[in-house]
C-alpha cells in the first residue's frame, strides 16, 4: 500500500516513536517555543494525532533569555515497566534531562537531571540496566555511553565513548537498541543540512566494540535528484506484526537555490533486514514523498493527519482545514507561544468566543516572550485569516497577524494607532532591516486580516467586516472584497537565509512599540485553509 509523506509536516523536526501494543506514540523538538515537545498518537503510522505537550510548566521548561534556536533539542520517547519516558535536552537552562508518566496525554513528571554534557540523549532499557547514550564533548567527543539509576538519574559507571562514526561532520542523535541477540548504535552524521545520512553499527555488547554496516549511510538522500532533503535524525521500532518502521526527519526546498522554510519535518519509512543482520531503508536507502509499505489498519492510500489536536475519536478529521472560534476554556494543541508567556498577557475568558491578547512592552523584534499565539505552517499553499476588534488608544499600540520565524524574520499585518489615526499596516523584519511597507487609513469596527501563500511569496490583505464572528475567506474565495497592502518573499524566512532550525508560524499578536499596551485585543476566530488540489501537487517541487 502506499502512503504520502511527510507524516507529520511543517516544524516537526528530530522524530522519535514508542510503541505500546497497538499504539504508537510520537515526540519531536520544540526549541524556544512554549508548550515543549509535542506528543502524537498513532495506530497506523500515517495518521498522527497529537494529544499533548510533554512540558507544560516553567518547573519543567525555563526559556528566559534563550535565543532562537535554542532550548529544547531532540526528544526520546521510550515505554517501560507500566511507564513512559522522555529525555531532552534544554541546551541554555539545565542541559539533559528526563521526564516521565504513566498517561502520556496528561501531566509528565518535573525533570530529573542526567549526567555530563553535550546533546542528544536516549535511554535503552536492558532488563534491570538502563543505557543512557548521548552526544559528548572535549575528551568526550563522540557517542557516548553511560549506565544510570533511572529513579535518580545518577551514573552507575563511567561514561566512554562507544563511537565515532564513520567519519562524517557531527556524529548525534544516536539510538542504542538490543535486536535479535546483538546491539545496534544507529546515529546521525553531515549535520541537519543536505549532506545529512543516518549510519549503523552493532555490537555484542552495548559497551562494543561497535562494528559499522558495510553499506553505511544506510539512510541518505544527499546528492540525489530527489525532492526530499537532509534525511536524517531516525529512530527505528517495530510494529506488533513483526514489521520494522523509521521516522526521521527532512525538509521540502524550493528550487533554486534550495531554501526551506516550513522547518524539519517528519517521514515514515519502511524497513527490513537483510541476510546479513543489517537494516535496509526505504527505497534503497532513501525516503521519498510517497513510499509503499504494510501500514498496520491503513486503507491502501493514506494521505498524513496533518497534526490535528485533539482525542481520538476514530475518524480522522481535514488535515487541510482548521479553524478555532475561541470558545473552549483552554488553547487547542495546535497553538504555542514563544518562550514562557506572560498568563496576563492572554484570555480565552473576558469575551465569550474570543481570545484575548494583551500587548506587554515586549514586541516581535525582540528576544523575549511577547503576547503571541501561533500555529506551525504546514503547507506551501495555503490561506490563513482572523477577525480582530482592536480599537488603538494609544500611539504605537498594535494587534495583527504574523508570519513568525524569529524575532529577526517576520512579516505583519495589523491593526495600529499612528500619528493619530487607526490604520491598517504592513511590515516586514528582515535581519537588522525593518521597514513599515504600507499604511492605510480605516475606520472603527472589526477588521479581517489575511495572508495567502504558495511557495515564494506571502500575500496580506484586508477588509472590513460587519460583525465580529462573520466574513470568514472561504466566502470570498477569489478575495474580491480584500484590499491587498504588501507582499513578502517566503524565501527570507527559510533556514538558510533567516534561521538554524525552527520553521514558520503563523500567529495573531499585540503588542505597544516597547510599552506595555493598555487597549485589549480580541480575536474572534482563526482558519488556515489550503486547497486539496494544490496539497496533492506539493510534492512536485
Amino acid at each position: 500500500m502506499i502512503y504520502r509523506n511527510p507524516v507529520l509536516p511543517g516544524f516537526h523536526p528530530d522524530p522519535s516513536v514508542t510503541r505500546v501494543g497497538e499504539d504508537f506514540y510520537l515526540v519531536t523538538s520544540s526549541f524556544e517555543f512554549f508548550p515543549g515537545v509535542p506528543i502524537f498518537h498513532s495506530r497506523d503510522l500515517a495518521h498522527w494525532r497529537q494529544i499533548g505537550f510533554c512540558l507544560t510548566r516553567k518547573s519543567q521548561l525555563n526559556l528566559d533569555g534563550v535565543p532562537n534556536s535554542g532550548g529544547i533539542y531532540a526528544p526520546t520517547i521510550r515505554w517501560h515497566d507500566g511507564r513512559f519516558y522522555m529525555v531532552t535536552t534544554n541546551v541554555n537552562h539545565g542541559g539533559n534531562f528526563f521526564v516521565w508518566t504513566e498517561d502520556p496525554a496528561g501531566e509528565w513528571s518535573e525533570p530529573i537531571s542526567l549526567p555530563g554534557g553535550g546533546i542528544d540523549p536516549s535511554l535503552t532499557f536492558d532488563g534491570d540496566k538502563v543505557w543512557l547514550t548521548g552526544c559528548g564533548a572535549g575528551d568526550l567527543a563522540g557517542i557516548v555511553l553511560t549506565p544510570i539509576d533511572i529513579g535518580t538519574g545518577k551514573p552507575l559507571g563511567e561514561s566512554r565513548v562507544v563511537w565515532k562514526g564513520t567519519g562524517g561532520a557531527f556524529p548525534e542523535g544516536p539510538h542504542l537498541y538490543g535486536i535479535g541477540g546483538l546491539w545496534y548504535l544507529m546515529i546521525s552524521e553531515g549535520g541537519t543540512e543536505h549532506g545529512h545520512m543516518v549510519t549503523i553499527a552493532r555490537a555484542e555488547r552495548p559497551e562494543g566494540p561497535f562494528v559499522p554496516c558495510p553499506r553505511n549511510p544506510v539512510l541518505t538522500n544527499r546528492s540525489l535528484p530527489l525532492p526530499v532533503k537532509a534525511a536524517g535524525h531516525a529512530d527505528l521500532f517495530e510494529d506488533s506484526a513483526g514489521r520494522w518502521w523509521a521516522v526521521c526527519l527532512g525538509i521540502r526546498p524550493v528550487p533554486y537555490p534550495w531554501r526551506h522554510h516550513l522547518g524539519r519535518e517528519t517521514f515514515l519509512v519502511p524497513v527490513v533486514w537483510d541476510a546479513d543482520g543489517w537494516p535496509v531503508f526505504g527505497n534503497a536507502g532513501t525516503v521519498g514523498l510517497e513510499m509503499e509499505g504494510d501500514l498496520p489498519g491503513s486503507p491502501s492510500l493514506v494521505a498524513p493527519n496533518h497534526a490535528r489536536s485533539g482525542a481520538d475519536s476514530g475518524e480522522a478529521p481535514d488535515p487541510l482545514a482548521f479553524r478555532d472560534d475561541f470558545d473552549s476554556g483552554t488553547l487547542g494543541f495546535d497553538w504555542s507561544f514563544i518562550r514562557n508567556p506572560d498568563p496576563g498577557c492572554w484570555s480565552l475568558g473576558d469575551r465569550k468566543g474570543s481570545l484575548r491578547l494583551r500587548g506587554t512592552d515586549v514586541t516581535l523584534d525582540d528576544v523575549g516572550s511577547p503576547a503571541f499565539v501561533g500555529r506551525r505552517q504546514e503547507h506551501f499553499n495555503v490561506e490563513a485569516a482572523t477577525l480582530l476588534d482592536f480599537d488603538p488608544k494609544a500611539e504605537g499600540e498594535e494587534a495583527g497577524l504574523a508570519v513568525y520565524l524569529n524575532e529577526e524574520f517576520h512579516y505583519e499585518v495589523s491593526v495600529v494607532l499612528a500619528g493619530g489615526k487607526r490604520l491598517i499596516a504592513f511590515r516586514r523584519r528582515l535581519g537588522s532591516l525593518w521597514k513599515r511597507e504600507a499604511s492605510i487609513p480605516i475606520p472603527s469596527g472589526p477588521v479581517i486580516l489575511r495572508v495567502d501563500a504558495d511557495q515564494t511569496e506571502y500575500r496580506f490583505s484586508f477588509r472590513m467586516a460587519a460583525s465580529c464572528r462573520t466574513g470568514s475567506p472561504a466566502d470570498d474565495p477569489d478575495r474580491t472584497g480584500f484590499v491587498d497592502i504588501g507582499r513578502g518573499e517566503c524565501r527570507y524566512l527559510s533556514s538558510e537565509v533567516g534561521g538554524k532550525f525552527t520553521g514558520v508560524f503563523l500567529g495573531l499578536y499585540a503588542c505597544g512599540e516597547g510599552r506595555a499596551s493598555g487597549t485589549d485585543a480580541f480575536f474572534d476566530w482563526f482558519e488556515y485553509r489550503t486547497d486539496r488540489i494544490q496539497w496533492s501537487l506539493e510534492g512536485a517541487l
